[in-house]
């Protein structure tokens, strides 16, 4: 029976999951700034009410980014601390994913555009279509001006899905016109468990120093000011 933990807190929302067998609990929570207090509770409060322990758990699953810097290195470091406890591998999966992945859950959609408003005039940005049931990532993650995104070109129904969205909607839809889920806005660790499943069943987790951020935004340097 698998047992796996997943976990988020790259943007706005806190949220966790965890699947025993067929059975699957979720909490989500829209904290701001708030993550690093609430994760461990409400992972916490997942574990006691399945009645299994950390180091039951077959693996850990975190949303790797793209989002706020802040939120991805929280998410990547709990998930170690609590993987090196547990002696337990871990996985990354793309927070973009999951909302597409969301979007076919709820809406049955086939074609998502994934966008996060990554502040700075900017969204993280990633088309994706369904190929056996997963939600794939067509081309690469961005992070883009709305005004600069070349057009995605898709036929079809599209559904656009997170904050980018919302922000944007004007810009987004002159790129490509989609059916907005404004019931999706924050990646789910729910839908995290479903991409990450084939991962574990291929041997793909790796152990807790290997998890990695995907922060998309790589150009951003911190600078010493002069004479610092």
């Amino acid at each position: 029976m698998t047992k796996l933990l997943a976990l988020d807190t790259s943007t706005e929302a806190c949220s966790v999951a965890l699947q025993v067998g067929t059975d699957i609990l979720t909490l989500d929570e829209a904290c701001p700034q708030q993550h690093s207090k609430r994760v461990l509770p409400m992972v916490q409060q997942l574990l006691n009410q399945a009645g299994i322990s950390l180091n039951q758990l077959d693996g850990i699953v975190f949303g790797r980014g793209p989002g706020s810097f802040t939120g991805v290195r929280i998410g990547v470091g709990v998930t170690q601390g609590l993987a090196f406890g547990a002696d337990v591998p871990v996985f990354g999966v793309s927070t973009l994913a999951a909302m597409a992945q969301a979007a076919q859950r709820l809406h049955g959609a086939t074609q998502v555009i994934a966008a996060i408003d990554a502040r700075m005039a900017e969204v993280y940005i990633g088309h994706f279509s369904l190929q056996q049931g997963l939600m794939q990532l067509n081309g690469e993650e961005l992070a883009v001006k709305p005004a600069d995104i070349t057009a995605f070109d898709i036929s079809g129904e599209v559904y656009a899905v997170g904050t980018g969205w919302q922000t944007y909607a004007e810009q987004l839809l002159a790129k490509q016109q989609a059916k907005i889920a404004a019931d999706i806005l924050y990646p789910s660790a729910r839908d995290m468990l479903t991409l990450a499943l084939p991962a574990l069943q291929a041997g793909k987790f790796v152990t807790a120093e290997q998890a990695e951020p995907v922060y998309v935004r790589d150009e951003v340097t911190w600078q010493k000011l002069p004479g610092r």
